[in-house]
């Protein structure tokens, strides 16, 4: 492994949000001399949030510069891709294999980069601001901490891209959700794990569009019997169906997500009564076998810019991405790298005009094509 480059002037950045998006931030401003803070609202941490990711170039090249390459390989490949009809027939066969690594996994191995004090649990970030000198953000204790820069990663709900894009910093939603299950590979049914395991699968219907695929276990196992189906679930959903489930849900009306766990047993029956209604078996089977499904919104952000004197956004809160591109943690990884560099080669203020100007044009460029691939759902003239 070469030595990593140090940046010739170290400066205290916080990185708020400690999900993927903020680690790949945190660990390679971390690894060039920075002394980083990581602050994360929730109270226990983020392992075993996540599924499985489609692995792009500049995961990768993260990883690579972290001296992490063994983690991408940590991965479960589908061997061909297949669609259903609504009986659960394969009507469409596509040999490309394509390898999914676990999030899990590389969440810890990222995480584990980190010092306990450069991690802060149950932080939540209730303000932000700057000015040409430096940038202070006041979390829910309210205790005001001051930073050379603030690194915005916390997401499609981001409270940093309100300092940054005062009064245009909100996502909309864009009529439909996905639900989602990952469910141990061995609770799979004999006929829907003949199917569905070892492959790629999709189905689109009048009201879905559903797509499956196996991942690692949530410690990297790929062993046959330890790994997990990921599957997702697109449906349309209008503004006030989306409100009555957050209401049941105990969230407030405006919230746009659902964890594991927080769907109510009246509205899981629908649920798992839908999928056995809409869906091809074998993708109904998976569905029934998931004892805690849970619910994103489907959002579509971009911000009008990407930094505000010693503030900059990344990953989800600079732009949200629709998941059909499967680009949300490779964009995000990619605009750690960009800010690494950036820092690296340039004073301040340039880094920060650099990676506005770079990462802007791409993010809207990833952003235009998950509006295109949006609009080719069979729910789509509902969007």
């Amino acid at each position: 492994m070469t030595t990593p480059h140090r940046s010739p002037t170290p400066r205290r950045v916080a990185v708020v949000g400690g999900s993927l998006g903020g680690l790949f931030a945190a660990t390679l401003l971390e690894q060039d001399g920075h002394d980083v803070t990581v602050f994360e609202r929730s109270t226990r941490g983020l392992a075993r949030r996540g599924a499985g990711l489609v692995a792009q170039q500049d995961l990768y090249d993260v990883l690579r510069r972290l001296g992490l390459d063994r983690a991408a390989e940590v991965g479960v490949v589908a061997r061909e891709r297949i669609t259903l009809d609504r009986s659960g027939r394969v009507v469409q066969r596509d040999p490309t294999p394509q390898t999914q690594v676990s999030w899990d996994h590389l969440w810890v191995m990222l995480r584990e980069r980190l010092d306990d004090h450069q991690y802060l649990l149950d932080h939540r970030v209730e303000r932000v601001d700057a000015d040409d000198d430096h940038a202070e953000l006041v979390c829910s204790d309210g205790v005001v901490r001051r930073f050379d820069l603030v690194v915005g990663a916390d997401g499609a709900n981001s409270v940093v891209r309100r300092f940054v894009a005062p009064g245009q910093s909100t996502a909309r939603y864009v009529g439909y959700s996905t639900w989602r299950g990952l469910v141990p590979e061995t609770a799979m049914l004999d006929g829907a794990g003949d199917v569905l395991l070892e492959r790629f699968a999709f189905f689109n219907g009048p009201r879905s569009h559903m797509l499956g695929y196996l991942v690692p276990g949530p410690d990297g196992e790929t062993r046959v019997g330890s790994r997990r189906y990921n599957w997702v679930w697109y449906r349309p959903i209008t503004p006030p169906q989306l409100e009555r489930v957050m209401r049941a849900s105990g969230r407030r009306a405006d919230d746009l997500s659902l964890a594991p766990g927080d769907l109510p047993e009246s509205l899981r029956d629908e649920l798992r009564a839908d999928a056995v209604a809409e869906l091809p078996p074998p993708f109904a089977d998976a569905v029934l076998a998931e004892p805690e499904p849970f619910l994103q919104g489907i959002v579509d952000y971009v911000a009008p810019r990407m930094t505000a004197r010693r503030v900059v956004l990344t990953g989800d809160a600079a732009a949200v991405v629709r998941p059909h591109t499967a680009m949300g943690a490779a964009k995000a990884a990619g605009d750690a790298l960009a800010l690494s560099d950036a820092l690296r080669r340039w004073p301040l203020d340039a880094a920060l005009a650099t990676y506005d100007s770079d990462r802007l044009e791409v993010a809207r460029a990833i952003a235009q094509y998950g509006v295109r691939l949006g609009r080719s759902l069979p729910f789509a003239h509902q969007v």
